[in-house]
């Protein structure tokens, strides 16, 4: 039967697929190893896992085999052993298995960062090559790796010459019938595999860990690419439309708000917050959005590390925001849910996708209020669509400026970090100091026109290579995401002290929230916990320092934000003011690309795709999701609000009213 499958003729293909199983196992085992306290170690578990790890495996080598299988076919058999054939045959073997070694070495760092698989990142990063090139040079030793790469593949090509592979393969007189039969077996496996297999069916387990083992990594790479954006309506369960709109209506309807068009399939509505004792504020306002901070890092959310003094003490002096959430694991699900307010939909995010552009964002609200809007980013806003993205939505660019807007319609002002403004660089952008002294320098400049302005300030210190200036804090750069979160505390206690010399500070609140955890990986599907984040609100005019201990959501700030400053506004966005919300209007929307969570009263719902949905208690002791069962009630309330947010998006629905 063997010798059926490989003639001497496919003796190499042979060669090459039993080499990437070995190696592929090798790599299953290794990342076992490298989280082994985080996987289901049940016999039954493991054994599923491996054998499940295996039927992917054989699915992803035998789309590998399609080309070379052709040739196979088609090359004539008198010309078995010439030049070409050995050039071609080499080539093609080299070409193979410098991918395979490409590929797993990479899953690698990407396990180090994300531990997963592939997935819709890695597709996402093939785009912006020069960040994710410098990131990986900066953050391990290249040189080293690119030496071992081309080592191994030297190595493997040798040992199959060595064995006498290349050889069997030339001097062999395979028929056409013989050759067919031998390839048919691995077109019918790539034509199953097309039809019938997708990735969700390695998300067999509970555990997240068991379900990325059992995984390919170039398979994963793949259905990644094919399925980056998730049509909810396809995917997801649903409920009729008017029903959605009827619930989702009816949560802002309860807190007075008023909505523009009470019949139409829309959330535009009038909030109302000024009163008689209050009058409005109009202070400038500074975001700042810091890469990557999970809440516990804090010592003020219960960490025990002593790296965020500044934010520590900021803590006890703002209005500080105990329990809230971040919707998603990317800066720019972040972003989408800072600016637009909206829970988070499943594929890509609105930063990155189509029909992005004049979109109501908080930016509209500060517009009508007289405004100027900027983004500040210390690398080229090229990545990730940002400047798009915000140029399209009425914000003017502050970057370093390497790149240029992705639509060369989109007016708007765009100003360069210059050389001379930055003290150290690396693969993100310019460190946190130089991006608060550029920020410094443009308020003074707004501050002499006399209109207020909101700076929307994206760091990126707080990321892998984890490099920084020497000398600023008492960790030394690049040893590891300690020291750039105490520098990425330094400089904001540099900035503020900075800040407080000038004549624009004292009109000027400062917001500050992190745009997502440090890692959002863990053993469930949506691990609760490290979607947990800081956020406050500094130099509020006239409102004492407190802490608000709400479950709330990333969405929620700004409308927070909004109340504090008495400001009456027309509004398209989800998120409502903490302050106001009673113990039963408490939520926090949480995600991923795929998984669609609402957390209420520490019980979670899931919503996945392939209209799939699972309800959990979680134990926010020891982070623990223990399943429930079905709330009927509370699952229509989470697929209103994903299916809604989907609907706006996708019909139009959160464009600026004109």
């Amino acid at each position: 039967m063997w010798s059926r499958i490989f003639p001497k003729r496919f003796i190499l293909l042979k060669a090459f697929v039993l080499l990437f199983l070995a190696i592929s196992l090798l790599v299953r085992i290794s990342f076992f190893v490298w989280d082994f306290t985080e996987v289901d170690k049940g016999i039954f578990g493991l054994l599923r896992t491996f054998l499940t790890g295996l039927f992917f495996d054989l699915g992803t080598i035998s789309f590998f085999t399609i080309p070379y299988l052709v040739f196979l076919l088609l090359f004539p058999v008198k010309w078995y052993g010439s030049i070409a054939d050995k050039i071609i045959t080499s080539i093609g073997f080299f070409i193979g298995i410098l991918i395979v070694y490409f590929s797993f070495f990479g899953e690698f760092t990407f396990w180090d960062e994300f531990q997963r698989r592939y997935n819709f990142i890695a597709v996402d990063y093939l785009v912006y090559t020069y960040e994710v090139v410098q990131n990986i040079n900066e953050s391990y030793p290249l040189p080293i790796l690119i030496s071992s790469l081309l080592g191994l593949v030297a190595l493997s090509i040798f040992g199959v010459s060595k064995m006498g592979f290349f050889h069997k393969t030339f001097d062999n007189e395979t028929s056409f019938k013989e050759k067919a039969i031998a390839a048919s077996p691995w077109f019918a496996i790539v034509l199953f595999f097309g039809l019938f297999i997708t990735n969700d069916h390695a998300d067999w387990s509970k555990n997240r860990y068991n379900n990325e083992l059992s995984k390919s990594g170039i398979y994963s790479f793949f259905a990644a690419f094919r399925n980056n954006e998730l049509a909810y309506t396809e995917f997801y369960n649903t409920i009729p439309e008017e029903e959605v709109f009827i619930k989702v209506k009816s949560n802002y309807e309860a807190s007075g708000d008023r909505f523009v068009y009470p019949n139409k399939m829309k959330i535009f509505r009038e909030i109302k917050n000024t009163d008689s004792i209050q009058k409005i504020q109009r202070p400038n306002v500074i975001f700042i959005c810091i890469e990557s901070l999970s809440g516990s890092y804090l010592n003020s959310l219960g960490g025990d590390r002593n790296i965020t003094p500044t934010l520590d003490s900021l803590a006890n002096e703002s209005v500080f925001f105990t329990n809230l959430f971040a919707t998603g694991t990317r800066t720019v699900r972040g972003m989408e849910a800072i600016t637009l307010s909206i829970p988070p939909t499943p594929g890509r995010s609105i930063v990155k996708r189509k029909n992005n552009t004049g979109l109501f964002t908080i930016g509209e609200i500060f517009k009508n209020k007289g405004y100027e809007r900027n983004f500040f980013y210390g690398g080229d806003g090229y990545f990730d669509n940002m400047n798009s993205y915000f140029g399209g939505n009425g914000f003017n660019i502050v970057d370093r400026g390497r790149g240029f807007l992705l639509d060369k319609s989109i007016k708007t002002t765009r100003t360069n970090i210059e050389n001379e403004e930055v003290s150290f660089e690396n693969a993100w952008g310019v460190c946190d100091t130089d991006i608060y002294n550029k920020v410094i320098k443009e308020a003074d400049k707004a501050h002499e026109t006399g209109k207020p302005f909101f700076d929307f300030v994206m760091t990126t210190s707080n990321h892998k290579p984890y490099t920084y200036p020497e000398g600023k804090i008492d960790i030394p750069s690049g040893s590891g995401r300690s020291g750039a979160i105490k520098y990425t505390d330094f400089a904001i206690g540099k900035f503020l002290k900075t800040a407080r010399t000038k004549p624009w500070y004292k009109n000027t609140v400062f917001v500050i929230m992190s745009d997502h955890c440090a890692s959002s990986a863990g053993k469930w599907e949506l691990d609760v916990r490290n979607y947990h984040i800081p956020a406050m609100i500094y130099n509020l005019p006239n409102i004492n320092p407190q802490k608000v201990n709400k479950l709330s959501s990333q969405i929620d700030i700004f409308p927070t934000l909004f109340g504090y400053l008495n400001w009456d506004y027309s509004s398209n966005l989800f998120g409502v003011d903490i302050t106001k919300m009673s113990p039963s209007d408490e939520r926090a929307f949480i995600g991923n690309y795929r998984k669609l969570g609402l957390l209420k009263e520490n019980k979670v719902m899931v919503l996945g795709d392939q209209k799939k949905a699972n309800f959990y208690q979680w134990n926010p002791a020891d982070n623990n999701l223990n399943m429930l069962p079905m709330d009927k009630d509370f699952l229509e309330n989470t697929i209103s609000y994903y299916q809604v947010a989907d609907y706006l998006y996708s019909n139009g629905g959160l464009k600026i009213e004109e």
